[in-house]
């Protein structure tokens, strides 16, 4: 396991690369142990893509341990998307980090509210983003009132 004092980088990143398609396709495996397809909202590769998405990939000693993504939903509304970790360096920190660099990168782009959706079964996830003062909300965009997700914003401006 690596630790925090190992410095993490957030950079931009081509989801259709090997290194990040492997990661959507463990993030997609653990999900589908989860939740029923209709309950699973990740954004595929061609979808991270699109010129409205911003892909990260974090580095850590020069190996890749994570991912995340924003998506632009309004000028000034981006949606947390694709945030995972490798199993082996959970509990590092590095959700956190992933998640403050994703915010700062957001704010840059003009970004002033944070939205994400999350799966009840997931509670380190959902402790991470109340930690870092999201809260929860109704449902948002297309989403629905799906009883296997949870849906939270955070003010970044």
């Amino acid at each position: 396991m690596t630790h925090l004092s190992s410095p993490l980088t957030l950079a931009p990143g081509d989801p259709a690369s090997a290194p990040a398609v492997a990661l959507i396709e463990e993030l997609d495996g653990y999900l589908a142990g989860l939740y029923p397809a209709e309950s699973r909202h990740g954004l595929s590769v061609p979808a991270l893509l699109d010129p409205s998405v911003r892909f990260f990939l974090a580095t850590c000693a020069g190996a890749i341990v994570g991912c995340g993504a924003f998506k632009f939903l309004a000028p000034e509304v981006a949606e947390i998307k694709r945030m995972f970790v490798l199993p082996a360096h959970r509990g590092c920190g590095y959700g956190r980090m992933i998640l403050d660099q994703l915010g700062d990168a957001a704010r840059a782009a003009g970004v002033s509210l944070l939205r994400l959706e999350t799966g009840i079964y997931q509670p380190e996830a959902i402790a991470l983003y109340e930690r870092c003062g999201f809260q929860r909300i109704a449902p948002f965009a297309d989403y629905w009132d799906d009883p296997l997700c949870l849906f939270y914003e955070k003010v970044i401006a």
